[in-house]
């Protein structure tokens, strides 16, 4: 019974395998007829006739698919014909560029936000291929200046390929990108600072120099911080509009929260509403917003509260009094820090000092937002607690320089000391050897 089991079952066995060896050969006699059948429908598929034609052309026609390479929509599986329309599956022109095969060819400006949007304005579609882009950037466009414009006939506005790219478009936080933040004022100044493209809408075109030469270009450019303001934060991207005088201070505030309520809260905000002002940009300026300093305060050069205030206008003393208090403090914060460090160097541990120095330069730093109220009452309880804490800091400069003297000088006593005692042993040690010689010179002459 065994071995017939054992017989049986090596016999259940073979016929396993010869059975899985019939599977695997049907399947790939399947598989190969179905390559066969589909061979030529996906070589159809991934043909571009678009591309084969267009990269034998020169100037701003060719596109290659080399160009193409680092495109978004490339990536994303949208070719030639999802913007253009056509078949791109054939070599003959007049099926491929018919009206039957629905191509549209070279766009007019004026179409290309509408074409765009049939994407970009599709919450399901987007929502497969990139859900975390908005989906409302038509309708910003549409609101914009840019976009008003273009509803009015006029097709030297920008529009998405000015901005974004056409064949060669980038995430926008790809470097490379032209709305990378760091690129988006160069992206901007390409017509904003032309001077000759922009001369029919008599507007300045100095912008994009003189934000070049700003706090924010500095800070966003130079050091990397991102969060730092290019044009499109302040006028918007696809909703872009120039700042209103009253909601300039909105703008500014959306990044300097604690200056816009310290304005909101000043006489400054509705003497400058009433004067038709523009709040935060009527001190600091718009585009060149220079790094801000004491000198903007008060009544000397440079000041300006000058653009505002004369000699004897209600204004004009406390002007003067606010940059008094600020130079003072900051002079006695660095005395302070002069005289800490001096003594650090000298030996004399000072950190506890030096820390509660920080506090002054906290009070200093407040008091410099509160500038924004313009208010003494408000400025002046963080600019007496910093000088309090400079008084106390200055008198531990001090005790912990006489320590390094003290210190210094018992040193000098102790070394001249040992000196003293060496020189003396040194004496002792010279008349003990004299004495020796003396006493064998005369046991010779014995």
């Amino acid at each position: 019974m065994q071995s017939k089991d054992e017989s049986g079952r090596g016999w259940n066995l073979a016929n396993g395998d010869r059975s899985r060896r019939t599977e695997i050969r049907s399947a790939l006699v399947v598989w190969c007829l179905a390559f066969l059948f589909w061979a030529p429908r996906l070589a159809a598929q991934t043909k571009n006739s678009c591309l084969d034609c267009h990269s034998s052309l020169e100037g701003a026609m060719r596109v290659t698919a080399e160009s193409l390479q680092g495109d978004i929509h490339a990536q994303k599986g949208i070719t030639c014909t999802g913007c253009h329309g056509g078949d791109a599956s054939s070599d003959d022109k007049s099926k491929s560029m018919s009206a039957a095969a629905e191509y549209r060819g070279r766009l007019d400006r004026k179409q290309i936000p509408e074409l765009c949007a049939k994407c970009h304005s599709d919450a399901a579609y987007m929502r497969g291929s990139n859900p975390s882009l908005r989906t409302d950037q038509l309708s910003e466009y549409h609101a914009s200046v840019h976009g008003q414009m273009l509803a009015k006939g006029d097709e030297k506005v920008a529009v998405c390929t000015d901005c974004h790219g056409v064949h060669d478009i980038l995430p926008p936080d790809d470097p490379r990108s032209s709305v990378y933040p760091i690129n988006v004022a160069a992206t901007c100044g390409k017509c904003h600072a032309n001077a000759e493209y922009m001369k029919a809408y008599n507007i300045p075109t100095d912008q994009l120099s003189l934000y070049n030469a700003s706090v924010h270009h500095t800070e966003l450019v130079e050091k990397g911080d991102l969060s730092a303001p290019t044009c499109s934060t302040c006028h918007g991207s696809h909703g872009a509009a120039p700042p209103g005088v009253k909601s300039v201070a909105n703008v500014c505030s959306t990044c300097h929260m604690i200056q816009g309520q310290m304005y909101a809260a000043g006489p400054h905000k509705k003497a400058f509403e009433t004067m038709g002002l523009g709040g935060c940009v009527t001190c600091h300026t718009n585009h060149k917003i220079e790094h801000p300093t004491d000198a903007l305060i008060g009544t000397g050069a440079g000041a300006v509260c000058l653009n505002c205030h004369i000699e004897g206008d209600t204004g004009y003393g406390p002007a003067n009094q606010m940059h008094q208090e600020l130079t003072d403090l900051d002079a006695a914060i660095r005395r302070s820090n002069d005289i800490l460090t001096r003594a650090e160097e000298a030996g004399v541990e000072v950190g506890e000092a030096q820390l509660e120095l920080n506090e002054a330069r906290d009070d200093m730093t407040k008091a410099r937002v509160e500038i924004h109220t313009v208010t003494l009452s408000q400025i002046d309880p963080d600019i007496q607690a910093g000088m309090q804490v400079t008084q106390e800091t200055w008198k531990a400069g001090q005790a912990a320089l006489a320590e390094g003297s003290y210190r210094r000088k018992g040193l000098l006593f102790s070394v001249a000391a040992v000196l003293l005692v060496l020189i003396g042993l040194w004496l002792k040690i010279r008349d003990l050897e004299a004495d020796d010689d003396s006493a064998n010179t005369k046991e010779e002459k014995q």
